[in-house]
């Protein structure tokens, strides 16, 4: 296993870990990604309290194991793997900063690219028998990707790391426990699913998924994802930083970059500021931001059956999670329109 202070939660997405996956997660364009927290920016403003450096490496990484696990199959797991091999700095304010808030797919045209443009990963596959076709789209592998409520290895890895290491709900046993449960399914549309054995377990993931569902679209976070795209839409204009730049350096070097330019002070001014104010009428002389996003939620199964069907408290958690309120102005007083 690659080394990671994240053995003893990949341990559990696959016991039985495979040691071929390693040379591609060393590879230039995969390494790549470790400079990119999944948090899309927000783990640098006071907005929200401390969290792990969790990033777009780690969560690829752990997507790959959970296909492995339920598949053994390589082309697949490489699928998962590469997913987010075309994610650039800041990871979805690019999409915001595309327009794209409501998808957040704007990148992933992006995929086959990345993977071509590299020479070491282009070695392995020719190496492995292995065509780029086979694994630059994980939408072809349902265990990978599938459709908003189904449950699939992305969102799964996801739902899982962040509330273990962004935003401690919940202890690595506790995930385990979780996890476990879990095994390949049938749906009602004769697909193959990751479900789950027992109602608790299904029951669990939903609430838990429910309160991260509000947390990636709540007022601070549509706030700092929109203030970061355009800062860097402007700096962009301004001829301070380019789209390439975002697919090639790390947030690290692109938050330095931003600091010199004109939009220091307002970044600074958001990384220091602990609350956001919000009205239902339209501020006058202040920045701010009044959109929805995307909605993530999981229905999941529990015995091929959509959880919601089986248990009114899952059915009331995905309702709650769907009323969210995403139509007040949010602002901070101190940043002003630029």
């Amino acid at each position: 296993m690659v080394k990671t202070k994240y053995r003893n939660y990949y341990e559990i997405l696959c016991p039985n870990y495979p040691e071929w996956l390693d040379e591609y997660i060393q590879t230039p364009a995969m390494q790549k990604q470790a400079g990119i927290s999944i948090t899309c920016g927000t783990i640098y403003t006071d907005l929200f309290p401390d969290s792990g450096f969790y990033t777009s490496l780690d969560h690829s990484i752990g997507v790959a194991l959970i296909v492995w696990n339920f598949t053994h199959d390589k082309k697949q797991a490489l699928a998962g793997l590469f997913h987010d091999i075309a994610t650039p700095a800041f990871k979805h304010c690019v999409d915001f900063m595309n327009g794209d808030y409501m998808t957040q797919e704007s990148t992933e045209e992006l995929t086959t690219k990345m993977i071509e443009d590299s020479p070491e990963i282009m070695k392995l596959l020719q190496r492995d028998g292995i065509k780029v076709p086979e694994v630059d789209n994980y939408h072809l592998y349902p265990i990978a990707d599938n459709d908003t409520p189904q449950l699939s290895a992305d969102r799964l890895e996801y739902s899982l790391s962040n509330p273990a290491f962004v935003y401690p709900l919940k202890t690595l046993e506790q995930i385990g426990n979780i996890y476990r449960d879990i095994e390949v399914q049938q749906n009602p549309e004769g697909e193959t699913e990751l479900g789950f054995r027992t109602k608790t377990h299904a029951r669990e993931l939903v609430k838990l998924t429910s309160k991260l569902s509000v947390i990636y679209r709540d007022e601070r976070t549509r706030y700092s994802m929109q203030l970061i795209a355009d800062i860097l839409r402007k700096m962009s204009e301004d001829g301070d930083i380019s789209v390439k730049d975002l697919y090639e350096k790390s947030e690290a070097e692109i938050i330095k970059s931003i600091e010199k330019s004109k939009y220091g002070k307002t970044f600074d001014t958001w990384r220091k500021a602990k609350k956001l104010q919000r009205s239902k009428t339209e501020p006058k002389g202040v920045y701010f931001v009044n959109h929805p996003a995307k909605i993530r939620y999981i229905n999941p199964l529990y015995r091929g059956e959509r959880i919601s069907k089986q248990c009114k408290i899952a059915a009331k958690a995905i309702e709650k999670n769907m009323a969210y309120d995403m139509d007040f102005y949010v602002f901070l007083p101190e940043i002003k329109p630029f």
